[in-house]
């Protein structure tokens, strides 16, 4: 495992994230790709339909990354990560696993901040039609104010960190070619 080259041991491929841990990665990173611009966006337009589904489009999807990435934290405890090869020095272990634990507290309070935002706002979240969130504070545009400007500082940072990780699994797939962005690739 040294060299970055990958072994097979009875199915599993030694160094490589298990299917689970894969599919709910790429299901959380399409989502949460996808929401940057979307959010971003109906924050820009004039009230409207439009703006209307779109956020009705971003709560439902936050709601489902925070269920995706709960699963996804209870699944690493049962199912630690493989290692790192050996030939990653150790301030990039450190870094990487610093932007780790900043993306998962950030992707499981970032949805809850904007339900707040939302019930501060006056509404109420619907997840797809299917059943709405409790209304948690009472109707306060003040307050909504304020909760929607955190949500919306929380949302550059996570997508600063998501930068820093894409631009890392780049280095690590494409320059060094050690492996590491093959532990996570779909098979």
């Amino acid at each position: 495992m040294q060299d970055g080259t990958i072994a097979v041991t009875e199915g599993y491929i030694a160094g490589r994230y298990r299917w689970p841990a894969r599919l709910m990665h790429w299901l959380v990173a399409l989502l949460v790709l996808g929401m940057i611009p979307v959010g971003i966006t109906m924050g820009r337009l004039d009230s409207g339909p439009l703006q209307d589904w779109l956020f009705f489009l971003h709560e439902a999807c936050g709601f489902v990354v925070l269920v995706l990435v709960l699963i996804r934290l209870g699944y690493r405890v049962t199912h630690p990560p493989p290692p790192l090869p050996m030939s990653v020095p150790r301030w990039q272990q450190f870094a990487a696993g610093n932007v780790h634990t900043a993306l998962y507290v950030l992707l499981i309070f970032q949805p809850i901040i904007g339900w707040l935002g939302a019930n501060a706002f006056g509404a109420q979240v619907s997840i797809f039609g299917l059943f709405n969130l409790p209304m948690l504070v009472a109707k306060s545009e003040p307050l909504a104010e304020r909760i929607l400007t955190v949500h919306d500082y929380v949302g550059y940072t996570i997508a600063g960190l998501l930068v820093v990780h894409i631009g890392a699994a780049l280095m690590h797939g494409f320059v060094r070619k050690d492996g590491v962005l093959q532990r996570m690739w779909p098979p």
